[in-house]
């Protein structure tokens, strides 16, 4: 790069940060008068609407929304002194979502929420599980279990002299292949077993993501959610998300036999097998990680396999897929609506069987959740739900600032407890550190 190209990349990167800033002061900042955003059914949530002097806003309405999904007020805002408030009060359990938009009359484009949860261990489910759930899954891992498992591993260099990485495929139903990584440091007989799982899109796996686990001690293992390689450029997962898994969470929805999911859930179960049948496990810990559709996976997967000892989901996907028939936003890949072309029963019914809920009561190991409050793409209230089927030991995190991204490290404490408490005394073979319920 010559001294001009550089000063007008350096210029490029001025007016960046220049627009965010001006982006970030146009926004209001919301903020609950009870920070955690924990209530009590009758109580009034307050939220203040604070915006920069130096910004002028327009035609700033605001939307209340139960459940992430059923509208019960709605109205313009008017700032004095650069502030105002919105006041909703509980009348019984359940979520509520504050979103606040601006802009011209016919764009409204810009956006940000608030949120806030009242007696979040008192949701229920919006239905009972599938008369034949247990039956269908037992059924499915029995076909599982008629294919040879085939593991074949391929030496690669990890960049780290004390771990050994390998690549892996292995055989899942149908003729279809589970695709992976595997690192384990090189010194050390038994090890604790970690399996991490992936969030929706197609992309190649990174490296780092095993390599970093071993480094700390862990034999890991890291599967791709799809029947692709691992470690292809990023225009080949580029054309596949354009082409053949375009909208891959809908195919096949409208039969539990043909759901995408069906392939991917087994993926799950035998990669957590596979590690309990390495002579270098421990026997005594596995441990399965992810984050949205890695929790949703996780979740899972904690739910099929009796070998689990402990399960940690950052908003996870796949809750409450019948939600909108009891007035609330299901979670991604929101099935309920996703039926063009298709048998709009069929596909409700057939997302019955994959819903994350219906998971939760088979779990027998202790569950770290984070759940994001202000979370549209996987919503607080079904997951909390669900989750309140848990009778064993449980940590459920609700973060008050969190949509279903890492916005300016609003799910950092999750990260910090899974990373720095939870990891550690499991790979340790401590019990799981659960902070017990007040």
């Amino acid at each position: 790069m010559n001294l001009r190209s550089f000063f007008r990349f350096l210029l490029f990167l001025l007016l960046i940060i220049i627009h965010l800033t001006t982006v970030l002061k146009a926004q209001p900042v919301i903020t609950p008068d009870k920070p955690a955003g924990i209530y009590n059914s009758g109580e009034t949530v307050k939220w203040t609407l604070q915006k920069d002097s130096t910004i002028n806003l327009e035609s700033v309405r605001y939307t209340l929304k139960k459940g992430g999904l059923s509208v019960v007020d709605q109205g313009q805002i008017k700032f004095i002194n650069h502030q105002t408030t919105v006041n909703y009060t509980f009348q019984a359990p359940g979520t509520i979502l504050l979103d606040v938009r601006w802009g011209s009359v016919d764009s409204w484009k810009n956006k940000v929420v608030g949120g806030a949860v009242a007696d979040p261990d008192q949701l229920e489910l919006n239905s009972p599980s599938p008369a034949d759930f247990d039956e269908f899954w037992e059924s499915k891992l029995y076909e599982l279990a008629e294919v040879p498992m085939n593991p074949i591993l391929e030496k690669g260099e990890g960049g780290e002299k004390k771990v050994d990485y390998w690549k892996i495929t292995m055989n899942n139903i149908r003729g279809s292949l589970i695709h992976g990584q595997i690192a384990r440091p090189v010194k050390g007989k038994k090890l604790p077993a970690l399996l991490i799982l992936q969030w929706a899109g197609v992309y190649p796996l990174q490296k780092s993501w095993v390599i970093d686990q071993a480094c700390e001690g862990w034999l890991v293992l890291n599967i791709n959610p799809h029947d692709l390689p691992i470690d292809m450029e990023s225009d080949f997962y580029r054309q596949q998300s354009r082409g053949e898994l375009r909208n891959y969470w809908a195919i096949g929805n409208d039969d539990r036999e043909t759901s995408y999911f069906l392939r991917m859930y087994l993926s799950c179960y035998r990669a957590a097998k596979y590690l309990t049948e390495r002579p270098d496990w421990n026997g005594k810990t596995l441990v399965v990680m992810g984050d949205s559709q890695g929790g949703q996976q996780a979740l899972i997967t904690a739910g099929l396999h009796s070998d689990i000892t402990a399960c940690l989901a950052l908003v996870p996907a796949g809750f409450d897929m019948l939600g909108p028939e009891v007035g609330r936003k299901g979670g991604w890949p929101q099935w309920y609506d996703n039926t063009v072309g298709k048998d709009t029963a069929r596909v409700r019914e057939t997302s019955r069987y994959f819903d994350v809920a219906y998971f939760i009561p088979r779990i027998k190991c202790p569950v770290l959740v984070g759940v994001g409050l202000l979370d549209e793409t996987c919503p607080p209230e079904g997951i909390l739900a669900g989750l309140n089927q848990l009778s064993n030991p449980n940590e459920v995190m609700i973060l008050p600032n969190s949509g279903h991204q890492d916005h300016r490290g609003s799910q950092e404490p999750y990260r910090l407890r899974r990373d720095k408490v939870w990891l550690p005394a499991l790979r340790a073979g401590k019990k799981a550190p659960v902070n017990k319920k007040k």
